[in-house]
């Protein structure tokens, strides 16, 4: 029986609670190997081979080969675990975030730097910028 979850209705925002982290497990033990210097380079190498090694779900790993930070968060994904997926890509936390709003690097910095976007306000689909 699944419990109360009374911040489940935050538009836009999924809770990295306990069901999620269960959902999320072999995604995140993924994304924490990729902290040894010879698991990036075996991923980098064949990222497909290196996630068949790990018992993820199938749409788990087409999310992270599309770098699709939005659905890896959705199928239990932790944000700082992730961010070791585009360590190894060689990109900056804030473009990863940049890239889950649908907006530039640049765009997004302004925006922060401006106090943010208001919750409820609109945020263009992240495949807008492919």
């Amino acid at each position: 029986m699944a419990l109360d979850k009374p911040y489940q209705g935050i538009p836009g925002t999924t809770i990295f609670d306990a069901e999620q982290a269960r959902k999320g497990y072999h995604l995140n033990q993924f994304c924490m190997s990729l902290m040894k210097a010879e698991n990036r380079a075996r991923f980098k190498a064949n990222e497909r081979a290196y996630l068949d090694e790990w018992p993820m779900s199938e749409e788990q790993k087409l999310a992270v080969l599309a770098r699709d930070l939005n659905r890896c968060i959705e199928l239990g994904g932790n944000i700082y675990f992730l961010a070791k997926i585009g360590a190894t890509d060689g990109k900056s936390f804030q473009f990863m975030a940049a890239s889950m709003t649908g907006m530039t690097q640049e765009e997004y910095a302004r925006m922060m730097l401006q106090g943010g976007r208001t919750p409820g306000s609109p945020v263009r689909d992240p495949g807008e910028n492919r």
